[in-house]
C-alpha cells in the first residue's frame, strides 16, 4: 500500500492508494442504498444510482393555475371518503409525503391491497387541533423523521419510508383544502439494492440508529478518522484569495468557515468558488450564507441556530459565526477552495477542510456542484430555470442526482410569492418528473410558515420577517428557504432541468436569488438507443410495428402541463400538433438496445385524455420467440380530475369535474436487466388491459384505449471515467 501526501498552507493529511487487486474489487458499485439505508449511507451521497427513479407527484392544479393553492385535485373518488391522490403499480417505495396539517386526514395507505390508516392526532376535532399533535400510529411516523405542523409552522411531513411490493394507493378521507406531495422511487428490476422492497408493516418502527443519526443534525456529523487541514485568510474587497488547494485523490467530508459576528453583514455575500480536478469552472460558485442554507446572516431573534440542517448549519456563538458543510464532495485530482470579495475586506476568516482518503473508482461517482442563479426580474409566464445542465461547465450530458435548493424569494419580506409550484424534469422528458404545490410546500412549510422561522434536518425557512412593516432592517426583509434531499433525492442519466414557478401564475416580480445542488459526472448513464414515432409509414415499418386493432393516426393539437397558457393575453405555451394511434388490443414493435445495457428506460408520449392506461408489457428476444412478461405499464388518471375542496373543513365531499386542455404526457417503464442485458434489439408487446373505473361513483365511464403517439429506449449504462 503507498500513500500521497496532500498538503495545505503548511498542513498535511493523506490520501491511501490500493494497491491494484483490491482496487479490482473495489471497482464492484455498490448496492443502491434505498429507505433507511439510504440515510445510514449518506456518505455515499455522491455515489451514481444508476437504475433508479424518483418521481414527484401532487394535487396542482391540472389547468396549470393556482386553484384552491392547487389543493384537492384528485385522481378519481372510489366514495366520498376515498378520495385518491396516488395511484402506482409494480414495487417501489415512497420516500416523503407532505399535506398542509391535518387536512385530508385520516389518509388511507392501501399497500398490496392492505388499507392502511395513517393520521394525525389532530383528526378527532380539526376543529380544535391538538397543540403537540402526533402522527398515529405514532410508532410508525416517529419524530425527527416526520414532524406535523406543530413543529414546521404549518405542514405535516413524512419521511419514513413506506415500500410496497406490487401497488401502492394514497386517498384522503376528507377533502378540505387537501393538498399535498409525494416523492416515491421504482427501480430497473435486478438493480443491487441494499435491502429488498418488502410490504410495509405499520407495526414496525424506524430504527433507531437512523433516528439518533438525523437528531444529530446541527452537531459534527463528520467521521472522526477525518484528517484535518485548517488556516485563516483575509479576503480583499475585490478580488479573491484561495483558502486551500489540495492534491490527490479524496473525499472533503466537512467544509467549514468562521467569522467574528461584527462582520457578519460584509461575510455573508462573499463567493465560495470550488473547482475540482482543474477544470475550467468553478462546479461551486455562490454566496456564501445562501450556500449554507440562509439568505442572510441576519439574526433577528438571537438564535443559536441559524440553520440546523442534517448537512449544514449556521450556528451563532458569543463572539464569532460558524458555517459548517457535510456534503461528501469527491476529487480524483485537485480541489481548489477560494473566497472572493464583494465589495468590504473581510479578515481573518478561518477554514477547516476535513477529507478521507478515496477508493471509488471515478466513474461510480459524481462531483458535488451548487449552481446560483441571480434573477432580479423574472420572465412573466415563465419557469425561473434554477439549474439546466445541458450548459453546466461546457458538458452537454451529466450523470447524476439532484439533491436540493438554497433559495431567496424575496427581498422585500413578500410570502405571496410563495405560490409558484416546483417542476423538474429528467432524461429530455417534456412532462416534468417531479411537480409540487407551491414554494412553501418545498421548503417544509404550509401557510407561508404563519411567517414565523424555522430550521429542520431537511426543510427550513430560517430567515425572514413576517411583514415589511415588522422588519428591523432591509436584511430583515430577505425571505429564503431551503430544502435537502437525501433518501429523497432524484437522480438523472442524462440532464436535469430544475425549474420554479415565481408565483401561483409566474406573474411574481420579486427578486429572487437560487442555489440548485446537485451532483454530476460529465457523462452519462442514460443514452437513447431507438425512437419509433407512431403514425409515420416508414417509422413504423423499420421497427416492425403491428396493432391490428389500433385506430388509424390521427392529429392531436395541444400542450404539454408547463404551466399557465397565457398571462396578460399574452400566449406563453402555444398549442403543438403531434399524430398517434390509439389501440384497445395489442402493439408490437421493435427496438435497437446497447448490448452493455443495465435495463432499459421505454417511454412512451401518450394522450392523456384516455384516463386509467393501463398494460402488460411483454419482452421477447426476437420475433416469435417466447414472450415474457416484463411487469404492468399503468398510468393513473387522466387530463380530467375531480376537484373537491368544501369551504368548511368538515364540509362534504364534492364531485367537480374538471378538464385540462393540456392532453401530451410523457410517461415510463423500466424493463428487467435479465431482459435486456446483452441484447442489441428486443421485441415489445404491450397489451392492454384496461380498467373501467368511474371518476366517481355514478360519473360514466367513457371511451378507455392504450394512447401511443411515440416510443423512445434509453439504456442504463455504466458512465466513462472522467
Amino acid at each position: 500500500m503507498t500513500t500521497r501526501w496532500l498538503t495545505s498552507r503548511g498542513l498535511c493529511f493523506c490520501a491511501v492508494l490500493l494497491l491494484p487487486g483490491i482496487a479490482r474489487a473495489a471497482e464492484q458499485p455498490r448496492p443502491v442504498p434505498v429507505g433507511l439505508d439510504a440515510y445510514r449511507a449518506w456518505d455515499q451521497w455522491a455515489d451514481q444510482k444508476i437504475g433508479m427513479r424518483a418521481y414527484m407527484r401532487s394535487t396542482y392544479d391540472r389547468r396549470g393555475g393556482n386553484e384552491g393553492a392547487d389543493a384537492s385535485h384528485f385522481l378519481y373518488q372510489l366514495a366520498d371518503d376515498f378520495n385518491v391522490t396516488l395511484d402506482l403499480e409494480g414495487p417501489g417505495i415512497l420516500l416523503f409525503s407532505r399535506y398542509n396539517h391535518w387536512h385530508g386526514s385520516p389518509w388511507h395507505y392501501v399497500i398490496d391491497g392492505t388499507d392502511h390508516l395513517v393520521q394525525e392526532s389532530s383528526t378527532g376535532d380539526p376543529l380544535h387541533p391538538a397543540p403537540n399533535s402526533t402522527f398515529l400510529p405514532l410508532a410508525a411516523f416517529p419524530s425527527p423523521l416526520n414532524e406535523t405542523w406543530a413543529t414546521t409552522n404549518g405542514a405535516d411531513l413524512v419521511w419514513s419510508p413506506v415500500s410496497f411490493e406490487r401497488s401502492f394507493q394514497m386517498a384522503y378521507t376528507r377533502t378540505h383544502y387537501g393538498t399535498g406531495y409525494y416523492i416515491y422511487d421504482q427501480f430497473v428490476p435486478g438493480t443491487p439494492l441494499s435491502q429488498p422492497l418488502r410490504s410495509w408493516d405499520e407495526s414496525v418502527a424506524p430504527d433507531r440508529d437512523v433516528l439518533d443519526l438525523i437528531s444529530r443534525s446541527g452537531t459534527d456529523i463528520a467521521p472522526k478518522t477525518a484528517r484535518e487541514a485548517s488556516g485563516k485568510v483575509n479576503v480583499p474587497a475585490s478580488g479573491s484569495v484561495t483558502a486551500v488547494d489540495l492534491k490527490g485523490k479524496a473525499t472533503i467530508r466537512a467544509l467549514s468557515f468562521s467569522v467574528s459576528r461584527d462582520q457578519a453583514p460584509a461575510f455573508e455575500n462573499l463567493r465560495l468558488r470550488v473547482t475540482w480536478d482543474g477544470r475550467p469552472q468553478p462546479s461551486i460558485d455562490v454566496p456564501i450564507a445562501l450556500f449554507y442554507g440562509a439568505g442572510t446572516l441576519y439574526n433577528r431573534d438571537g438564535r443559536e441556530f441559524l440553520v440546523k440542517a442534517f448537512p449544514a448549519n449556521i450556528r451563532f456563538t458569543h463572539g464569532r459565526i460558524y458555517l459548517v458543510c457535510y456534503f461528501p464532495m469527491p476529487f480524483f485530482r485537485s480541489a481548489s477552495i477560494q473566497l472572493a470579495g464583494a465589495g468590504h475586506q473581510v479578515d481573518g476568516v478561518a477554514w477547516e477542510v476535513r477529507s478521507v482518503p478515496l477508493q471509488t473508482p471515478t466513474n461510480r461517482l459524481a462531483y458535488f456542484h451548487a449552481t446560483y442563479r441571480d434573477i432580479p426580474q423574472p420572465t412573466p409566464g415563465e419557469d425561473m430555470v434554477l439549474l439546466d445542465t445541458r450548459d453546466a461547465e461546457g458538458a452537454k450530458e451529466w450523470s447524476g442526482s439532484f439533491v436540493g435548493t438554497s433559495f431567496i424569494f424575496s427581498h422585500n419580506a413578500n410570502l405571496e410569492t410563495l405560490e409558484g409550484d416546483p417542476r423538474f424534469f429528467f432524461d429530455d422528458s417534456l412532462t416534468p418528473q417531479a411537480q409540487g404545490t407551491g414554494t412553501e410546500e418545498w421548503g417544509g412549510g404550509g401557510d407561508y410558515w404563519g411567517g414565523l422561522n424555522m430550521s429542520l434536518p431537511f426543510v427550513g425557512h430560517p430567515v425572514g420577517a413576517r411583514t415589511a412593516q415588522v422588519a428591523v432592517n432591509d436584511q430583515d426583509k430577505i425571505e429564503s428557504a431551503y430544502r435537502f434531499l437525501l433518501a429523497d433525492l432524484m437522480p438523472f442519466g442524462k440532464n436535469a432541468v430544475i425549474r420554479l414557478e415565481h408565483g401561483g401564475r409566474n406573474q411574481s416580480t420579486e427578486h429572487y436569488e437560487t442555489i440548485a445542488y446537485w451532483y454530476g459526472l460529465p457523462s452519462p448513464s442514460l443514452m437513447e438507443t431507438d425512437r419509433l414515432q407512431i403514425g409515420d409509414t416508414a417509422a413504423e415499418r423499420a421497427h416492425g410495428y403491428s396493432s391490428p386493432q389500433a385506430s388509424a393516426p390521427y392529429t392531436i393539437s395541444s400542450r404539454y402541463e408547463w404551466g399557465v397558457d397565457t398571462l396578460n393575453g399574452k400566449v406563453i405555451y402555444p398549442e403543438e400538433q403531434d399524430r398517434g394511434r390509439t389501440t384497445k388490443g395489442t402493439s408490437e414493435f421493435r427496438l435497437r438496445l446497447r448490448p452493455d445495457n443495465l435495463g432499459v428506460l421505454l417511454r412512451r408520449k401518450l394522450d392523456y385524455s384516455f384516463p386509467g392506461q393501463r398494460a402488460e408489457v411483454y419482452i421477447a428476444d426476437k420475433p416469435n420467440a417466447e414472450w415474457k412478461l416484463a411487469g404492468i405499464w399503468y398510468l393513473a388518471g387522466s387530463n380530467t380530475c375531480v376537484y373537491s375542496n368544501p369551504k368548511d373543513e368538515l364540509g362534504a365531499t364534492e364531485h367537480n369535474v374538471e378538464t385540462s386542455n393540456r392532453r401530451f404526457r410523457d410517461d415510463e417503464f423500466l424493463i428487467s436487466r435479465a431482459l435486456t442485458r446483452g441484447r442489441k434489439t428486443i421485441c415489445v408487446r404491450i397489451k392492454f388491459t384496461p380498467v373501467n373505473r368511474p371518476l366517481f361513483p355514478g360519473y360514466p365511464i367513457g371511451d378507455r384505449a392504450w394512447s401511443e403517439i411515440k416510443y423512445t429506449a434509453y439504456c442504463f449504462t455504466t458512465p466513462k471515467s472522467r
